[in-house]
């Protein structure tokens, strides 16, 4: 009985930790735009400083600093959070650009989208096999791609970069098997050196804004660290509770919500067959969603009845 409750109020608190890291990731879009009259590139460079900084402090707090260098001995661990750093900044950037230049809807597809390029690894990357209804949203959301990509007058690059680096991300970050702080805290080692530079320049060309702004435009550059790192930590604390199938459920919260940011807040233009596009992208996602509850059901089913 008392381990069945505290199953339950594990899980409780898995959920409730994963839909706050996802309603964070959600108004991201409202706080970038803070930032200005700094450039997407400085935004950048300061929010891999603050990070580091941010992740450094959570390490001590919890006294991890162990895991941390064992995974700076592990070489091959280093490499691939080497690939996974060029592939965040990639996508912090590419965000911070879409944010800062209204372009906040563009940006939620690609989180729409990025469960479709997820499928599309694991069948190209790890030969798994192609369900009729994966294949099925895979195909809308192809089908998708070019309605939007006749709409916009140019393919949705924004929302594909988006889509295509943070698919990538995960698939590193799974391939490397490092928990989330000491990940964070590797690449935004490795991201130091050049958002350094980056900084220094930009300040001593006159085109910095650290220092050169109000008194509060240095706090939120700061902030942009914690902004980071929090919504990561929740989420790591929420994976460990829950199973991935809620996960799976969960992680649209954040397009939702950037979504209607986009339309409600900010005002973007949402005609007809931008709205026609999109609907076949949640179409391919309902399908998507369907097929994997699925078969977690027959995963289940199945351990149920093995044999003891």
């Amino acid at each position: 009985m008392a381990i069945a409750e505290a199953n339950t109020t594990e899980r409780r608190d898995g959920v409730l930790y994963g839909a706050a890291a996802y309603l964070l990731w959600g108004v991201f879009p409202l706080f970038f735009p803070l930032l200005k009259p700094a450039g997407a590139v400085e935004i950048l460079a300061q929010r891999i400083v603050w990070s580091l900084i941010a992740v450094l402090l959570v390490l001590w707090a919890g006294r991890s600093f162990r895991s941390l260098r064992a995974v700076l001995r592990d070489r091959r661990k280093v490499l691939l959070l080497g690939v996974a750093a060029v592939l965040i900044a990639i996508n912090w950037g590419t965000f911070i650009y879409a944010v800062n230049s209204d372009h906040v809807i563009e940006s939620s597809l690609g989180y729409f989208i990025t469960p479709l390029v997820s499928a599309a690894f694991g069948v190209m990357v790890f030969r798994e096999h192609l369900r009729p209804r994966q294949a099925l949203a895979l195909g809308i959301g192809a089908v998708a791609v070019v309605v939007l990509a006749v709409d916009y007058g140019r393919l949705p690059w924004i929302a594909l970069v988006l889509a295509a680096s943070f698919g990538s991300y995960g698939l590193v970050k799974k391939l490397a098997g490092v928990g989330a702080a000491e990940s964070l805290a590797v690449e935004t080692l490795i991201l130091l050196a050049p958002a350094l530079a980056t900084v220094a320049v930009l300040q001593a060309s006159g085109h910095g804004t650290f220092t050169h702004e109000a008194p509060g435009h240095p706090l939120l550059l700061m902030a942009s660290g914690i902004v980071t790192a929090l919504p990561l930590l929740l989420f790591s604390a929420s994976v460990t509770r829950v199973p991935l199938t809620v996960i799976g459920m969960l992680q649209y919260l954040a397009p939702v919500l950037q979504f209607l940011v986009g339309l409600v807040i900010v005002g973007e233009a949402m005609p007809a067959s931008r709205w026609v596009g999109f609907g076949l992208v949640w179409l391919a996602l309902v399908v998507l969603s369907g097929d994997l509850l699925h078969a977690a059901r027959r995963t289940r089913l199945a351990a149920v009845q093995e044999p003891a």
